[in-house]
Parts: C-alpha cells; sequence; structure tokens
C-alpha cells in the first residue's frame, strides 16, 4: 500500500524538483499526486514501498537541514546588504494596506470597549 511521504502544498517549486531528483536518485519508486483542479486532492509524493520508507526519510530529512542552513545564509547575507525589507520598510511599500489594517484595528478596539466605557458613563 502507498504510503505518504511527502506533501506539496505552500513547497516551492525548486524543492519540490529537488526533492524528486534526490529520490530519483536513491532509486526510490515514488508516484505524484495534485490537488486537482478544485484543489480538494491531496499534492503530495507517494512511496510505492514502505521497505524504502526509512531510507526516503532519511534522504529528505538530510535534504531539508541543508537547505534550511542554504536558505538562512541567503536570508542573512540578504538582510546584510540591505537587500530585505524591515517591517517599515515593507509596510510604507503598501501603505493603504498599513492604513486599512491600523483602521481596522481602532474599529476593533472601539467595538470591544464601547460597553466598557457606557457603564462608565451613563
Amino acid at each position: 500500500m502507498a504510503k505518504l511521504l511527502f506533501r506539496l502544498n505552500q513547497v516551492p517549486e525548486d524543492e519540490a524538483e529537488d526533492i524528486r531528483q534526490l529520490l530519483d536518485d536513491g532509486n526510490i519508486d515514488i508516484f505524484e499526486t495534485s490537488a486537482g483542479f478544485w484543489g480538494l486532492g491531496v499534492a503530495a509524493i507517494w512511496l510505492r514501498d514502505n521497505e524504502q520508507l526509512s531510507q526516503a526519510q532519511k534522504l529528505i530529512d538530510n535534504y531539508q537541514q541543508q537547505r534550511e542552513i542554504r536558505m538562512r545564509a541567503d536570508y542573512d547575507a540578504r538582510v546584510a546588504a540591505g537587500e530585505e525589507p524591515g517591517f517599515w520598510q515593507h509596510n510604507l511599500q503598501h501603505p493603504m494596506r498599513l492604513l486599512g489594517i491600523a483602521a481596522f484595528v481602532i474599529l476593533l478596539l472601539v467595538v470591544m470597549l464601547l460597553p466598557f466605557w457606557k457603564t462608565l458613563h451613563p
């Protein structure tokens, strides 16, 4: 019986391709399913032979550890070079969204505090 090995939901295409290649290089027998037109299915890589489960998981775990280190180093380099926007730079690039969120927060606070205000000032 097939075993779910790796979900592909919200996985970058380069990572999914690396995983496919890694499993192919390791002679792991897999097949892939998509989420379908409506997105109701499971987009995943499945293992055909349960005997290969531990080997496949070790390959994926090692890859993800290396990828984490590589991605973190890349992010840190972009931050050091000033290429990665900070909190304020990101929000200033989208001022209308920032104003909308601020207005929503203020409205939410007013609605939450209005009953207390009415009890204190009848």
